[in-house]
C-alpha cells in the first residue's frame, strides 16, 4: 500500500483563519482582551474543523503539521532584512499555539517544530524523502515557495480556495517551469519575504532571459546578452546567488523520527 503524507503548513493555516475570525472586528480601535480571547478561541475551533476537512478530503494515511521555529532561522544569518516589515503574529494568537497543536493531536495529528529551520525547509525535506522512496506527499499551504517541489509524488494544495497547484499553474503565473522558479524570484525579487532581485529586471524580461538561457548561470555565462542586460546582471551577480541561496529550501535535515511514527489511526470523522 502506497503512503501518503499529508504535511500542514501550519501557520500559514492557523494565521489565514485567524485573519478571517479577526476581520469582523477590525476598525472598532483596540481590541478588549476579552475579545482577543473570542477571537483565538473562534480560531481555535475553525482551526481543528479545517483540520478534519483535510484530513476527511485527502484520506492521507501520514500527516504532520510544521510549525516554524520561536528565533530567527538561519536565513537571517545571511540576510537580515529577511522579512522584514512583515506583521509580527499577535501575541494572544502566540500564546494559544500550544492549545492548537493539543486540538491537533486529539484528531491524531503530531506538530513538529525546529529550533533553527523555517517550516518550509522541514516541509521540504519529509517531502523530498517521501518522493525519493515513490511515496505521496500533499502539502496544505498556499505559499508559492512550496512550487519548485512539484513533481509525480509532491503536491501543493490550496485549502482556502480549494484547489491544486500545478505545473500548469506555474506556467500560468510566472510564465516558466516549475524547475526554473527560483532563479526567476533570483531575478525578480520576492516581495514576500524582501527578497530584492536585480535591479532594472522585471518579469517580462526575467521570463524572456530563462526562456533562452534556461537558468542564471547560463545567463551570466551567456556572451551574447545586451550591453545593458549583461552589466545588470554582473553588478548584481553576488546579490543574485545569496537569493537562490535564500529561495532554496532544505532538503537534508536531520529529522529524529520515522514514517510509522506520525501514521494516523483515528477514523476520518464525517462534518
Amino acid at each position: 500500500m502506497q503512503a501518503h503524507l499529508v504535511l500542514i503548513d501550519a501557520m500559514n493555516l492557523i494565521r489565514r483563519i485567524y485573519a478571517v475570525q479577526e476581520r469582523p472586528f477590525l476598525g472598532l480601535g483596540e481590541l478588549s482582551d476579552n475579545t482577543k480571547q473570542q477571537i483565538v478561541h473562534n480560531t481555535k475551533q475553525a482551526t481543528a474543523k479545517a483540520l478534519q476537512k483535510i484530513i476527511n478530503e485527502h484520506q492521507p494515511t501520514h500527516a504532520l503539521a510544521v510549525f516554524d521555529c520561536h528565533g530567527k532561522c538561519w536565513r537571517y544569518k545571511l540576510f537580515p532584512d529577511y522579512k522584514k516589515g512583515r506583521k509580527k503574529m499577535p501575541e494572544h494568537l502566540a500564546l494559544s499555539l500550544p492549545d492548537i497543536q493539543d486540538s491537533f493531536l486529539e484528531k491524531g495529528v503530531d506538530s513538529l517544530e525546529s529550533e533553527q529551520d523555517e517550516a518550509d525547509d522541514l516541509i521540504a525535506t519529509l517531502a523530498v524523502k517521501m518522493a525519493l522512496r515513490d511515496q505521496k506527499t500533499t502539502i496544505i499551504s498556499t505559499d508559492k515557495g512550496f512550487l519548485p517541489l512539484l513533481g509525480n509524488h509532491i503536491h501543493v494544495y490550496d485549502y482556502f480556495n480549494k484547489r491544486y497547484f500545478d505545473q500548469a499553474y506555474v506556467l500560468d503565473k510566472f510564465s516558466v517551469n516549475t524547475d526554473q522558479l527560483i532563479d526567476y524570484w533570483a531575478l525578480t525579487g520576492d516581495t514576500t519575504n524582501k527578497i530584492p532581485g536585480v535591479a532594472g529586471i522585471g518579469p517580462v524580461t526575467a521570463t524572456e532571459l530563462l526562456k533562452e538561457h534556461g537558468s542564471v548561470a547560463a545567463i551570466l555565462a551567456a556572451d551574447n546578452l545586451k550591453r545593458t542586460v549583461a552589466n545588470k546582471m554582473k553588478d548584481a551577480e553576488m546579490q543574485t546567488k545569496l537569493a537562490q541561496q535564500l529561495l532554496t529550501l532544505k532538503q537534508d535535515i536531520p529529522l529524529g523520527f520515522n514514517l510509522k511514527d506520525i501514521r494516523l489511526h483515528l477514523e476520518a470523522e464525517n462534518t
